[in-house]
């Protein structure tokens, strides 16, 4: 029986919009399965928390049809879903936080073999981001 190539995204995926869409489909195409962790509210600490809450989130997540399934990340250890998925690939988005070469350190220090691709295929449109929507609401609605 042939291994499938599993591979890892990770993200707080608040409002969902295009860029997530892309992000999504260019991981895919890097393995046979995709699966999603994503992020815990409290342990969104590197930006705004989220509006939209977590279960919700992932639900929204696991329904984009490139990916086979989505779970919520540990709240205490952010290496746990990953050391129990054993992924053979870890995407990186163009924009998110994490520093690779630390990455790959931290890996290696737990013995997990896993490449680690950013994606750097990116959406442009207007509102390809959170912050970016939620902007434009208080714009529009802000002042009621």
């Amino acid at each position: 029986m042939e291994m499938k190539r599993r591979v890892v995204a990770t993200g707080t995926f608040d409002i969902i919009h295009p860029g997530h869409v892309t992000f999504l489909r260019e991981a895919k195409k890097l393995g046979d399965e995709l699966i999603v962790i994503v992020a815990r509210d409290k342990n969104v600490r590197h930006k705004p928390k989220p509006v939209v809450p977590e279960e919700q989130r992932r639900r929204v997540v696991e329904a984009i049809k490139y990916v086979d399934k989505a779970i919520l990340g540990d709240e205490e250890d952010m290496f746990k879903p990953i050391m129990e998925l054993k992924p053979n690939v870890i995407v990186l988005g163009h924009d998110q936080h994490f520093d690779e070469e630390w990455l790959r350190e931290e890996l290696k220090k737990r013995n997990l073999n896993c490449e680690v691709v950013r994606i750097k295929v990116k959406e442009d449109c207007p509102l390809c981001s959170s912050h970016k929507i939620i902007e434009r609401i208080l714009e529009k609605y802000g002042g009621r």
